[in-house]
């Protein structure tokens, strides 16, 4: 692949696909995982709503202010990068600082939905990463920037993300290239041992066979002399 195409893949890759927006439902004590992979020093913002199921509308509706949903980030390192408690609604935000796959959790430690059948909720979640989590509108107005100037702010942070997820693709492959690597040393051994052991095998089959050749003799020998001796007897 040429570099332009490398080029072109990650524009695409940075407009397109940093941006989430799905929803799911959860039980009472029920956790839900998701992993996304992040380049290093990249900044994530996380928005979110719930809803409760109603028996008797056969609906979703808005929850309860009181109602608690608690959100954890791990690194690829299984660190703690974030763990807070919010409401119903809400909206978290964290920065990477190890490239890779981070997992976000979100469960409910709120008795509330005991109070509707199935304490089932619905969460709408939208993931926001690198420069899609900028508020180019609210950067305008504080820089007091023409509109020439903030499509060219615009420009440059995703030049910027976009050679950020390169590097972060060029990471990957090195990691990948690493555990071939690993893989190829760990094979390249075993096929080794594995040829040795064949031969201690065969060197140990041989003299076997050779001892039972010996013994296979020295038994023939002994018959021929007992059956001599046998017949010098007789006469």
């Amino acid at each position: 692949m040429s570099l332009f195409s490398q080029v072109v893949c990650l524009f695409l890759l940075a407009t397109l696909s940093l941006t989430r927006a799905l929803y799911f439902h959860i039980g009472e004590t029920e956790k839900k995982c998701f992993i996304e992979e992040i380049p290093d020093w990249t900044k994530v913002i996380g928005k979110y709503r719930t809803q409760l199921w109603d028996k008797q509308s056969s609906s979703f509706l808005p929850s309860t202010p009181g109602l608690g949903m608690h959100v954890e980030v791990e690194d690829p390192d299984t660190k703690i990068v974030l763990s807070r408690q919010y409401g119903s609604e809400g909206c978290f935000t964290f920065t990477s600082f190890t490239p890779g796959e981070h997992r976000i959790c979100l469960y409910s430690n709120s008795t509330k939905m005991a109070l509707f059948t199935g304490g089932k909720l619905r969460v709408h979640l939208d993931i926001q990463v690198g420069e899609h989590t900028n508020n180019y509108p609210e950067i305008a107005a504080k820089d007091k920037l023409t509109e020439l100037q903030l499509r060219v702010r615009q420009l440059l942070d995703q030049v910027e993300q976009i050679q950020m997820e390169y590097d972060y693709q060029r990471y990957r492959e090195e990691r990948f290239r690493m555990t071939c690597k690993s893989t190829n040393y760990y094979v390249l051994w075993w096929s080794i041992a594995q040829t040795i052991i064949l031969i201690i095998a065969g060197i140990w089959l041989r003299k076997d066979t050779h001892h039972m050749d010996e013994c296979t003799m020295l038994t023939s020998d002994v018959q021929k002399v007992w059956t001599t001796s046998s017949s010098g007897w007789s006469s």
